[in-house]
């Protein structure tokens, strides 16, 4: 059913929400730490656990598809709502923290690219 595509998410989401609570407690910031990347990765892990089972039909995926499409607007509405100069003004760390993910990825652009190369592409147009 549709409702349980959408409960999976809310449950990988509260999950995760906590997860990042804890975290952010555990190492002394008082925020949620990657709360949002846990949820993720746990409804990653659910859903290919769930499919490989053979629990998830079809209408329960179409549950999750709505939000899987939303999913980049809510991020970015919760990242607006960090507190940026209170983080920058906790030391330099944490712009060390921020940048170097930044850096590593665009360090990763070049591999990716030539390893797409090396892989045949099949043509989304028939001809």
């Amino acid at each position: 059913m549709i409702i349980y595509g959408v409960a999976l998410l809310a449950f990988c989401y509260l999950v995760g929400q906590l997860l990042g609570e804890y975290l952010g407690l555990l190492i002394g910031v008082d925020a949620n730490v990657g709360g949002v990347g846990f949820a993720m990765l746990l409804l990653v892990l659910l859903n290919d656990w769930l499919h490989k089972k053979g629990y998830l039909d079809l209408t329960t995926e179409s549950g999750m598809y709505f939000w899987n499409q939303m999913y980049i607007p809510i991020i970015v509405a919760m990242a607006a709502t960090q507190n940026v100069k209170l983080a920058v003004s906790s030391g330099l760390i944490v712009l060390l923290v921020g940048s170097l993910p930044v850096v590593l990825c665009i360090a990763t652009l070049p591999l990716l690219s030539r390893l797409s190369k090396r892989i045949p592409r099949k043509s989304l147009w028939k001809s």
